[in-house]
């Protein structure tokens, strides 16, 4: 195998063929179908499907079948399944990736913007470039690489969803009605994972789970004078009350004890060794305003309290006018959208039940109150690895990056990982992906390193070469 000869393809594939169509599909605002109820009606996530269909045949994979798959009422589908080159193996690669995206947000630079995709600085900026389209250019550019080189590898298939940002609810009837093509994959790589940084290949040893819901407090009928407060409690410091219930205010921690587990000692080891890789770099890779801090300091406790410990986010809030539209009014109601980050190992579901009971018992001065999930899903850790692939793996990464392995746990999740691990528990997982510093996937200015990812596409090449 000549690993200048796979680099060489890979440069020029993403120079002349790869970027272009990138950049058109970021043009197109496939927002996942939890943020947009007529996304079937739209038509946006199929067309970003058979771009990326379009674009597959146009590499030519040799033994190639490529299909979009839209039955009514589920989102899109790209399959692609590829024979074995010149080598004989009857289980697969499966790779897993998604095109739908988060929306908008706000913040964007000056000429920059969600569906406008920009190349500045070895970086493309747009929504989806990075999270995650960039998946299947990056696994079949290194299947074509191969292919150009006369270079074996085994049977691929491309599982290619577009309902991951809201779940990955018709991931389940994909694997079930497409199994016999799937197959029985001892390996799944699956591109949708973040990096610490640019300089090497990460391995996800594991990402947190998630629970979603709206906590509403009613305490009125109707708004009122705020003349009356003091006679009537504020909706707002009811829910600061039920809050507090569940989070320490002054830690972040979270106080339920379904959500506190234990760091296994093999991930506590992995965290202080990227830690000693990362370093100081990691407290300022957030964009911080001048003169705001991380809320720890210390970059192992940051690490562990991001990848291992439960925390809340306030996402949303309803029920509070604009500034410039705020009365002197009493409200009767307020609603706070809340995102919890679960640990890997904890249960979401039973500690989801538990939360909803905290919440609503009890409530304060009789309000009416309501804490109502809308989605829930499980973290996962990476079963072992065998040595051989390990060794791979380092391999690979010393030769496409000149730099060792990196091993670190994601602070997101991917919930399909869990159903993945359960319906193929022989497969061996590759979790890894270009998110890293100031990649701000789902905010503003999200970003695609194109010298990073053509460097991760070269390394997958060589690592589908050596699997085989």
């Amino acid at each position: 195998m000549d690993t200048n000869a796979i680099k060489d393809f890979v440069e020029k594939t993403w120079d002349e063929s790869v970027i272009p169509q990138l950049m058109e599909y970021i043009r197109i605002p496939a927002l996942s179908p939890g943020f947009d109820k007529n996304w079937e009606e739209a038509g946006l996530l199929l067309k970003a499907a058979k771009l990326i269909e379009k674009w597959c045949h146009s590499m030519e994979l040799k033994n190639c079948h490529i299909r979009t798959i839209s039955p009514e009422n589920r989102t899109p589908l790209v399959l692609v399944e590829v024979d074995a080159f010149l080598a004989e193996m009857s289980d697969s690669i499966l790779f897993y990736g998604h095109i739908d995206k988060q929306p908008e947000f706000t913040g964007w630079d000056e000429g920059k913007g969600p569906w406008k995709p920009v190349l500045e600085d070895d970086k493309l900026y747009g929504r989806g470039g990075a999270d995650d389209a960039y998946s299947v250019f990056t696994a079949i550019t290194a299947i074509k690489a191969l292919q150009e080189q006369n270079i074996p590898h085994g049977r691929c298939v491309l599982l290619i969803e577009s309902c991951e940002e809201s779940g990955s609810v018709d991931l389940d009837f994909y694997l079930e009605e497409y199994k016999a093509v799937i197959g029985s994959p001892d390996l799944i790589i699956c591109l949708d994972s973040g990096c610490g940084d640019y300089q090497r290949m990460w391995l996800t040893t594991s990402l947190r789970g998630g629970i979603g819901g709206r906590l509403s407090v009613d305490i009125l009928s109707e708004g009122i004078h705020s003349g009356n407060s003091g006679a009537v409690a504020s909706s707002f410091r009811i829910i600061r009350q039920l809050l507090d219930r569940i989070e320490d205010a002054g830690t972040g921690d979270i106080l339920v004890d379904e959500l506190k587990v234990d760091v296994p000692q093999n991930r506590l080891d992995q965290i202080r060794e990227a830690a000693g890789i990362l370093g100081e770099d990691l407290l300022g890779a957030y964009p911080l305003v001048d003169g705001a801090m991380p809320a720890v300091d210390d970059v192992v406790q940051l690490m562990i309290k991001k990848t291992w410990g439960a925390t809340l986010s306030y996402t949303g809030v309803d029920g509070m006018p604009s500034i410039d539209k705020a009365g002197n009014v009493l409200r009767p109601n307020t609603t706070l959208a809340l995102a919890f980050r679960t640990p890997p190992t904890a249960d979401p579901f039973s500690a989801g039940e538990k939360i909803k009971q905290i919440l609503e018992q009890d409530p304060p001065y009789g309000a009416k109150v309501s804490f109502d999930i809308s989605k829930s899903g499980n973290g996962w850790e990476m079963p072992r690895v065998s040595p051989e692939f390990e060794d791979i793996l380092e391999q690979v990464c010393l030769d496409c990056f000149g730099n060792a392995l990196g091993y670190t746990g994601e602070g997101g999740g991917i919930p399909l990982m869990n159903l993945l691990a359960q319906k193929f528990p022989r497969a061996e997982f590759l979790v890894t992906g270009v998110l890293g510093p100031h990649a701000n996937a789902h905010g503003p200015n999200e970003s695609l390193d194109i010298p990073f990812v053509k460097k991760l596409t070269s390394a997958i090449a060589c690592i589908l070469a050596q699997r085989c």
